[in-house]
């Protein structure tokens, strides 16, 4: 059973409509229809028993699931063969799952979580009673905010705090499946991941010092790499690193600038050292504007003056006197 609005999909799928026979084959078949290639080891293979209800839009994936005994892996050779470097929120809803990926293990029972990094081998084990989420997240909306800390097999307490609010909001969400919109569906998702990347980081507050700390970091990383695109902005900045503008601006306002400043010293500081270096003398003042993100000369001159208090011709032409 499905309804489809837009992107959004609802769909519904159970063992009880199959062949006793033929469930393992069905279960194998059915959840590598949406999940990365994996290799599945049934406890029983007769009269296999499991169901789904899966949620989803280009972006995001929620699935409610409930099965008897079964491992499932995936090896190196998997990964090599059938990439995916998106992320999975575990989240036992009764019984236990037991993964282990990247010499670690975690141990989850109902309220406490894990990421999984499907870019990277695993094995999980869950027992006869397991109800479970697992919830998948672009690898852009996880890598950005914990500095590519991956993969994080390792245990979340959802039972307390933003932990509990981040398990609450999984939970809503499949309640309210069929009346939500595909860009709804997406914005709820949005503030999981966000919560979620917190948590992840030990820093329950958004303007977390050490969180804070960590987003500065990163962002003027990416300023630098960046800078010489006319289309980077705080916003587009937000979008790419998974993040969003408020977080950035926050982080910034403690060092003492913004999006915007920091995005403008760092192609004043590109043009300074172009202008410096006796390889890029073949290069206008104008060729140096648009290399390095400037809309104009003339925006580029007006700016370079008042932060260096010269123009940026007599910076060049000054630069080569004995």
């Amino acid at each position: 059973m499905s309804s489809l609005a837009g992107s959004y999909l609802v769909e519904s799928q159970s063992t009880g409509e199959v062949d006793p026979r033929e469930r393992v084959d069905f279960w194998s078949e059915h959840i590598g229809s949406y999940q990365s290639r994996m290799g599945y080891r049934y406890a029983h293979t007769d009269n296999f028993r499991g169901e789904t209800v899966r949620q989803r839009t280009e972006a995001y994936q929620l699935v409610r699931f409930r099965s008897d005994e079964i491992e499932y892996s995936r090896t190196a050779g998997q990964v090599r063969a059938d990439p995916d470097e998106d992320y999975r929120l575990l989240l036992p809803l009764s019984g236990e799952i037991v993964l282990r990926q990247d010499g670690q293990e975690a141990r989850l029972t109902p309220g406490t979580g894990t990421l999984v990094s499907f870019g990277s081998p695993f094995e999980c084990l869950q027992d006869a009673s397991t109800q479970a989420f697992i919830f998948t997240i672009p690898a852009r909306e996880v890598n950005g905010p914990l500095n590519r800390k991956s993969p994080l097999a390792t245990g979340l307490d959802l039972n307390r705090g933003l932990g509990r609010v981040v398990g609450n909001m999984l939970n809503d969400l499949y309640t309210e499946r069929d009346h939500l919109t595909d860009p709804q569906f997406n914005a709820v998702s949005d503030r999981i991941v966000e919560l979620l990347c917190m948590l992840a980081t030990g820093d329950d507050r958004p303007d977390g010092s050490r969180h804070l700390t960590d987003v500065e970091t990163t962002v003027r990383r990416y300023v630098r790499e960046h800078a010489p695109d006319p289309a980077l902005t705080g916003t587009s900045m937000a979008r790419a690193l998974g993040w969003s503008l408020r977080q950035i601006q926050l982080a910034l306002q403690r060092a003492g600038t913004t999006p915007r400043d920091l995005i403008r010293e760092e192609r004043l500081r590109l043009v300074r050292e172009r202008l410096q270096c006796g390889d890029c003398e073949h290069l206008t003042i104008t060729d140096l504007a648009y290399a390095s993100g400037f809309s104009s000369a003339s925006a580029l001159s007006t700016a370079f003056r008042q932060r260096f208090g010269v123009s940026p011709r007599e910076m060049r032409y000054g630069s080569r006197r004995p």
